[in-house]
């Protein structure tokens, strides 16, 4: 049984260019900025003090199950 909030194709897209920024995180106003918002309120992702955004544990637990199977590794 399925028990996760679902993820649209653009916040998963948003959640995989969180993990890439790795520890720099994505600053707000960006055009994922509505994505990254919606991510923080599920608790995938948090904003920091500086106003930029990283992935919070869960969000990499997500991006492992559902995207990282995907990428190919390099």
């Amino acid at each position: 049984m399925w028990n996760e909030p679902y993820l649209e194709t653009c916040c998963r897209s948003a959640l995989h260019r969180l993990h890439l920024s790795g520890a720099a995180g994505r600053p707000d106003g960006l055009k994922d900025g509505s994505c990254l918002k919606r991510l923080a309120e599920m608790g995938l992702a948090a904003q920091r003090s500086d106003g930029r955004f990283s992935a919070t544990p869960a969000g990499e637990a997500r991006h492992a199950r559902e995207i990282g199977r995907l990428v190919p590794q390099r």
